[in-house]
């Protein structure tokens, strides 16, 4: 294998910075094995909305030290590629304090640097890389091979490695010509696309910030952002997308120019350019003084920022190194034993928002370090194209948020449901089959003895055209991540042979932490590390539950001008505290069992996470699509629920009719109703006795009467993007929710209902 050597100008120095442990309690938490297993997507004509894959880190809220169990990676795996640069390796403080910690482990300057936290040995210790030394390495060993593909009208176009590289700098040195400054942002308004790849690393090469805008945004949300970041120069896609940043544009002193990709423009403005006349302004420019940028830049210098969702308020913009980003790629590629090009190539469906982590780690990071091809979906792949889109790519890998995987699943119920009896009875034996074969393979991580003939049979007659049909019949890791999943919907598709693994991360750890594999995964665990990482679980109770903090090379280097948010989220060690609470079981599987903001302490001053219930009354009663419980400083818990509707495919927006999968439980209970409006607020007695039995049975398994639902009611409208109740990537904005329903909440507790009180319809213990 040759690689070449590429030494900058002014490399750093990389220190090791490991945290202090207590080595008596090191746990190791690392699977391996090989990956060879099933992997899915299915059809979608309903629109799901953007998503991807993490949260910002929540306030801790617990004194460091005290109480902790450690989980450390001891048994990294070796690596065997070539080194590419030099780095000196200092032995690792027995602890550190805040004043050395503190100025070396981050930085909220845009300018700042940060010491590498740098391992002895295995993953960790790989030598620290810019995004240029990355790509350039890459063109070196693939440059022949596809890196991009994208469809016009019914053309399939490609550029390979070398070609890839080459308009990356061209536009770096466009960028350079229209003045783009160092530390500057290059903000990127749109779908995913060549430009937008393009745009991002040229961003990096030139000197600045690459920063992804959610195309969601209001005009003043992308203000906020390019404000933020100082954003010279933004990319949008078409002229909707303009449309907001010149509603906005006077108030932001720092643009000096906006390039629209797609479309022709449908005005002439200064300083507004097309692709093609962006291109053109670097294609003659010497490379001297592009060079001379690249040549200084360090690992440990921020290229990228990720802006978070900000369900808790403004945005945070998320500082990434070179190092983080090329890190994380190399230690992620290696773990999930992706296939490098020169041996089989690995082939990703781009669909997901690029202005999230996930996205950009898996299409545009983690492919480049293994020479893999993304291929970019229509704009119009969350509305029922993308299942085209992946029957024509056949992607090897495929990630999709909880959001698109209970789509899929919806999707395929109906399909189902319209079936001949025959055809129905053989995908239920199948199914039962996939699910009991799969549960063991899991139980025996991966390793059975043969597979039983009635296993191949059904893969033979059901399991095997379910993956054509879905064009995941090549498709050998299927991931989710971002947001919970139900185990509801993981035993759908590992019924159907078709393992969803989980994964767990966030912006701050430049996208996963925590990853299953196809012999090391359990069904609701969100995996083990990756190797070169560590966890610790803070202050834990008495059953093992407490906050998940990470450590290793993916932790970013801190906030933007948000000194005091960096300091919340990094304590004085220079742990990373998620916010998260989780616990490790005895192999050491990471599963997260709620979120400290989101912790309901009632007014008795009982602890309740409210995702598992809420989860369970999805569970028990199909017909909901989102719930969020209600009882912080009240007396009992009640709950807000929505109905599964069909959403606006331009907009977003949720609709009044209800889902064809929706119309159909309910003709099964005996209710004729086909809108929202003929359910909500209890208009509908059978479906109101139906959603009450439902609770009655995840009541029926509460730990405490303080854990049961005693009050719920059916809003009118389901939670949406464009409504306000959800994020960007999908996460519940409960502060929100509670102000925008505080009337129907407060009619909860206008009577303080007691389990005795005779209009309480819970059940007894």
């Amino acid at each position: 294998m040759h690689l070449i050597v590429c030494e900058p100008a002014a490399m750093s120095t990389a220190v090791v910075m490991d945290p202090p442990r207590d080595d008596s309690n090191l746990q190791s938490s690392c699977g391996t094995g090989d990956s060879i297993a099933s992997l899915d997507e299915v059809t979608m004509d309903s629109t799901a909305n953007e998503s991807s894959e993490e949260e910002s880190a929540g306030e801790r809220e617990a004194e460091t030290g005290a109480n902790t169990e450690l989980t450390n990676n001891p048994t990294d795996i070796p690596t065997e590629w070539p080194t590419h640069t030099q780095t000196v390796s200092a032995q690792r403080p027995d602890s550190l304090s805040l004043a050395v910690a503190k100025p070396d482990l981050w930085t909220s300057s845009g300018d700042g640097e940060v010491k590498l936290r740098m391992g002895e040995s295995g993953f960790a210790s790989e030598p620290p890389l810019t995004v240029d030394q990355m790509f350039k390495t890459a063109v070196e060993r693939f440059g022949s091979y596809t890196a991009l593909g994208w469809k016009e009208g019914e053309q399939t176009k490609t550029i390979n490695y070398q070609e890839y590289y080459q308009a990356c700098r061209t536009a770096a040195k466009s960028f350079l010509k229209l003045g783009l400054e160092r530390y500057h942002g290059v903000g990127i308004l749109g779908f995913n696309s060549a430009e937008w790849f393009i745009s991002d690393i040229a961003a990096i090469l030139a000197g600045g910030f690459a920063v992804g805008i959610y195309t969601t945004n209001s005009p003043d949300a992308c203000q906020y952002v390019a404000e933020n970041c100082k954003a010279n120069i933004i990319v949008v896609e078409n002229h909707k997308q303009l449309q907001k940043i010149l509603q906005v544009q006077d108030k932001l002193p720092h643009l000096k120019a906006i390039i629209q990709y797609k479309d022709a423009l449908k005005e002439k403005r200064p300083n507004l350019y097309t692709w093609t006349e962006f291109m053109e302004l670097g294609r003659d420019e010497p490379d001297t003084k592009l060079d001379d940028i690249i040549a200084i830049q360090k690992p440990n210098q921020c290229c990228t920022l990720i802006y978070t969702s900000g369900t808790t308020g403004q945005p945070k913009g998320v500082m990434l190194s070179h190092d983080n980003l090329t890190w994380t790629a190399f230690a992620v590629g290696r773990y999930v034993r992706l296939a490098e090009a020169t041996k089989s190539q690995e082939m990703v469906v781009s669909y997901l928002p690029l202005s999230h982590i996930a996205a950009q780690m898996v299409d545009i990071w983690v492919t480049m370090k293994v020479g893999g091809a993304t291929y970019f979906a229509q704009p119009d792949a969350l509305k029922g194209s993308l299942v085209n889109t992946m029957r024509e790519v056949r992607p090897t890998a495929f990630m999709g948020v909880p959001r698109v995987w209970e789509k899929m699943q919806e999707k395929m119920k109906s399909v189902g449901a319209k079936s001949s009896t025959v055809r129905r009875k053989v995908a239920v034996w199948a199914k039962g089959v996939g699910l009991q074969t799969n549960l063991s393979k899991m139980n025996q991580n991966g390793a059975m003895a043969r597979t039983p003939m009635n296993y191949r049979l059904a893969k033979k007659l059901v399991f095997k055209k379910v993956r054509k049909a879905l064009g995941l019949d090549r498709c050998t890791k299927c991931y989710t991540g971002a947001a919970p999943i139900t185990k509801d919907t993981l035993e759908f598709f590992l019924s159907l042979d078709i393992p969803v693994y989980e994964l767990y991360g966030m912006s701050e750890s430049t996208g996963p932490h925590t990853i299953s594999l196809p012999d090391a995964f359990r069904l609701t665990s969100v995996g083990k590390l990756i190797p070169g990482c560590e966890t610790k679980i803070n202050n834990p109770d008495e059953e093992g539950n407490g906050e998940i903090c990470f450590w290793g090379r993916h932790v970013f280097m801190g906030y933007l001008n948000q000194a005091d948010k960096t300091e919340d989220a990094l304590d004085a060690e220079g742990w990373l505290h998620s916010g998260d609470l989780g616990k490790h079981d005895n192999n050491g599987f990471l599963f997260i069992t709620g979120r400290i903001k989101e912790l309901i302490i009632t007014a008795g001053g009982e602890n309740i996470p409210p995702v598992p219930i809420e989860d369970a009354v999805k569970e028990a009663v199909p017909l909901v699509s989102n719930a969020m419980l209600i009882g912080d400083k009240r007396k009992f818990l009640a709950m807000l629920l929505t109905i599964k509707c069909q959403v606006n495919g331009d907009t977003g927006a949720p609709e009044d009719e209800l889902m064809p999968e929706a119309v159909e439980l309910c003709r099964k209970l005996g209710s004729n109703a086909t809108r929202v409006s003929e359910i909500a607020g209890g208009r509908d007695p059978v479906i109101h006795a139906a959603i009450q039995e439902g609770i009655n049975r995840v009541n029926e398994k509460a730990t405490s009467n303080a854990q049961r639902i005693q009050k719920w009611t059916i809003l009118n409208q389901d939670f949406s993007i464009p409504g306000g109740e959800l994020g960007p990537t999908m996460k519940l904005k409960r502060p929100v929710v509670m102000k925008m329903y505080k009337e129907q909440v407060e009619n909860f507790y206008k009577e303080v209902v007691t389990p005795s009180t005779p209009d309480n319809s819970m059940p007894p213990k």
